[in-house]
């Protein structure tokens, strides 16, 4: 890893009193810096904070918000919690993978889009809802959404 990655998670871990509670922190300094959390990124995470590499490993598989795999440029996440799917999540996700010619979990061939569905996104008031990287997209339709890929597709000029 990196020695300006090493100093940030360093640094980081000295603003809590154990280092376990720097896990997080330092999954997402490494996760901008490499994209994927690979096992090799996460053996070093374990090893910068020296905690066992199962606790690591834990967190990094169990939140949406990290990757363990690649993910497209824009990753799409689709809440599907109670409140989203009583408002048609089912619908929203089918037609992203209509739209976007790929299952959830998958990516585009062009790399450009991931599509994934998240367990709860916290936005219970203006379902549905979908999260592209770290953009909130709310009160979704179908038009909507055809917009907002139509912006995302814009944006790296395709």
């Amino acid at each position: 890893m990196a020695t300006g990655l090493r100093d940030k998670i360093e640094e980081v871990a000295g603003r809590y009193p154990n280092r376990r509670s720097a896990i997080m922190p330092a999954l997402y300094l490494a996760q901008a810096e490499h994209a994927q959390l690979s096992g090799e990124v996460l053996l070093e995470v374990a090893d910068i904070l020296d905690v066992p590499e199962i606790w690591v490993y834990e967190l990094a598989t169990f939140y949406d918000m990290f990757h363990t795999e690649p993910v497209g440029t824009f990753h799409i996440q689709v809440c599907t919690n109670i409140s989203c799917l009583l408002l048609e999540a089912e619908g929203i996700v089918a037609h992203l993978e209509s739209r976007l010619g790929i299952e959830r979990g998958d990516t585009t061939p062009d790399g450009l889009f991931t599509l994934s569905t998240a367990e709860c996104l916290g936005s219970c008031d203006t379902a549905p809802v979908m999260q592209v990287n770290y953009a909130f997209h709310e009160n979704l339709s179908e038009r909507r959404i055809d917009e907002i890929l139509e912006n995302l597709r814009g944006a790296v000029g395709e």
